[in-house]
């Protein structure tokens, strides 16, 4: 029998309101006991929305709730290390949306506040624990397509705005560290290796020029 793990969310980003929290509500063994936001209002707002018991106005009060055993990450990636390594010292468990971090650096940092807590920090990348993508790696790997030797991923969408999140570097956007990372990641997995070449190729479309 698994005993229930209840879980607290940072922030109201939309990945977090529109995908992960109902998917946890439908288990009983994922009760959302709390979400938070710097924004007390946004915060209420999502709470009645999915039904969620407790909204706080700041990160802080919700990793000070003894009710939550573990917290769910989805804020801006320069955000995953700093507070995924605050809730693990305050001895929460952490699922972090990717990239857990930046750089090799950072993720190092996580590895040693997770040793020293003695909590759980995981990167929410579906493909490791999805059945669906463990059958591919087995079929893969007995070799019945023969052997692998090349991955082609093609996955993209139209954001041109310079001051969109996503597209700030220091902030940690940039086309491999929001979406990049899932081809990555997914050729990792399936080969079971570290990739021996990658190439990467960018169409670059400037406006028309009047006449």
């Amino acid at each position: 029998m698994f005993a229930a793990v209840r879980w607290g969310v940072l922030g109201v980003a939309k990945i977090a309101t529109k995908k992960v929290i109902p998917a946890m509500q439908r288990s009983p063994l994922t009760p959302v006991r709390a979400i938070a936001s710097r924004n007390l209002a946004k915060a209420q707002a999502a709470a009645a929305e999915l039904g969620i018991p407790k909204a706080y106005g700041s990160y802080e009060e919700l990793l000070a709730d003894p009710d939550v055993d573990a917290i769910y990450n989805p804020l801006p990636n320069h955000l995953h290390v700093p507070w995924s390594i605050r809730a693990m010292e305050s001895g929460k468990h952490v699922l972090c949306e990717k990239p857990i971090a930046l750089s090799v650096e950072e993720t190092r940092q996580l590895i040693a506040v997770r040793d020293r807590t003695g909590m759980c920090a995981a990167e929410a990348f579906m493909v490791r624990v999805h059945p669906q993508w463990i059958r591919a790696r087995e079929v893969i790997h007995s070799g019945r397509i023969g052997q692998l030797r090349a991955a082609y991923a093609h996955f993209s969408y139209f954001n041109n705005d310079p001051a969109n999140i996503r597209n700030i570097p220091q902030w940690g956007g940039g086309g491999l560290m929001d979406i990049g990372c899932y081809p990555i990641h997914v050729s990792r997995f399936v080969f079971g290796e570290e990739p021996v070449r990658a190439i990467g190729v960018m169409e670059h479309r400037r406006a028309a020029r009047r006449r």
